[in-house]
């Protein structure tokens, strides 16, 4: 296996991109995506104009935020945008005004349940405007005069995206996504395009992948049906496999969404890793959707999408608040969905339908195969060559043999190497006739 990125390396580009005020548009994605092709040069950036149509919906206006605060009836800031961006509902329009308590207190939003917390909130399609502070500081304060001031901009301008294909010796593709789309957020919004690119590094380093991967930064929604609209027709011909890469960087469990269909390559494969890697996973229903899986696929696209996290979206307490800090995610946590995703590529590259070449079961000892791939006990080893072999039929690919004999994909691949470099079984990437 090629060397991956290390945890503490990813977790600096997380330190790097963390204060940049992100939204569906603007200089924070521009920002974003700058940052990021630095570290992988042959991303391709592109945008689109606002007002466009794509599919059922209208690429939205170009949002740009320069300053927003509250102050109170002595000149003194009392919420302060520039001290986190989370405290700005995003996409908010510009105001410059005086109001009372009771009429701020329409535009403020806090969370009673978690009083230290502030939380995230957007406006993106409808013209609004609000602050975002902690229930205790909301709390603090009296009645009186607020200067409200939120200069930003509302323009017709581009949403900006960005791809990168490495080509494989197959035209069928893996499919990799994740957005760029949030302010100040560890695991939604950091580790998805952080472990992606670090992804994208360690598969340009591949001598000869089979397939091709094209990798997508998007801001979430808005950007998965951009993306669609400008190349279904190519998708739907050629994604084999894909995974929707969010919440993968935080030390707790790991989890795995389906996709609609539940039963494609990317779910077989995500499974039995996020399986073999941690048994105390959780395996999320399609109707727990949330993310661009929704997109990817929707009846009538139906792309093999699912997705490897680490915790779910909308299932962890500091979801969607400003506990997602640097402090959720740790480069181990980073490391390790990192992990989980290039087992997972690996195997879908590995991923064949063996056939036995001989008639019976061969005779193991003559061809040195008792010990020659042992990592366990010699019995043990012997084992699973016999149990890989009644299984070698041309129907069951790699994935189900490693589900019905219980060892996890990764611990095949030598035995197989060997039993092809005896003449033991033949391979083909479809099902044998």
């Amino acid at each position: 296996m090629k060397k991956s990125i290390s945890g503490k390396e990813m977790y600096g580009w997380a330190q790097d991109l963390y204060p940049i005020c992100r939204s569906l548009t603007g200089p924070g994605v521009r920002e974003t995506l700058s940052y990021l092709k630095t570290l992988i040069p042959n991303l391709t950036l592109h945008e689109i104009t606002s007002g466009t149509n794509v599919f059922d919906w209208q690429v939205p206006l170009e949002w740009e935020i320069k300053d927003a605060y509250i102050e109170d009836a002595n000149g003194l800031k009392i919420i302060d945008f520039q001290l986190n961006n989370l405290h700005l509902v995003s996409y908010s329009e510009p105001v410059d005004l005086t109001l009372d308590l009771a009429e701020l207190q329409h535009h403020l939003h806090s969370i009673p349940d978690q009083p230290s917390a502030i939380p995230y909130i957007t406006s993106y399609y409808s013209r609004n405007w609000g602050f975002c502070l902690s229930h205790n500081q909301r709390k603090t304060l009296k009645n009186g005069k607020y200067h409200v001031v939120i200069d930003s901009e509302l323009k017709n301008g581009v949403l900006n995206y960005a791809d990168l294909v490495i080509k494989g010796e197959s035209s069928q593709e893996v499919f990799l996504s994740t957005y760029i789309c949030h302010p100040s957020m560890g695991n939604n919004e950091l580790s998805g395009p952080i472990v992606s690119t670090a992804l994208a590094k360690w598969v340009s380093l591949l001598e000869k992948p089979f397939y091709t991967y094209r990798f997508v930064f998007i801001p979430e929604t808005i950007g998965s049906i951009i993306y669609l609209s400008k190349n279904l027709d190519h998708m739907k011909s050629n994604v084999k496999a894909g995974f929707n890469i969010s919440c993968i960087g935080d030390d707790r469990c790991y989890s795995f969404m389906p996709s609609r269909d539940g039963q494609t390559l990317s779910d077989r494969v995500g499974e039995h890793i996020v399986q073999a890697i941690d048994p105390a996973f959780k395996k999320y229903s399609w109707l727990h959707r949330g993310s661009d899986e929704r997109q990817y696929c929707a009846p009538g696209i139906d792309l093999p999408i699912t997705s490897i996290m680490r915790s779910k979206y909308g299932e962890y307490p500091e979801y969607h608040t400003s506990l997602d800090d640097l402090s959720f995610i740790s480069p181990a946590g980073l490391e390790g969905g990192l992990h989980a995703l290039i087992k997972s590529i690996e195997a879908i590259e590995r991923n064949v339908f063996p056939r036995a070449s001989i008639l019976g079961e061969p005779q193991l000892g003559k061809r040195g195969l008792y010990h020659h791939t042992a990592k366990k006990k010699s019995t043990d080893t012997v084992r699973i060559i016999r149990d890989f072999l009644t299984y070698s039929d041309g129907q069951h690919d790699l994935i189900d043999i490693a589900n019905l004999i219980n060892v996890p994909i990764w611990e095949l691949y030598e035995i197989m190497d060997n039993l092809l470099e005896h003449h033991l079984v033949e391979t083909k990437r479809e099902k044998y006739e």
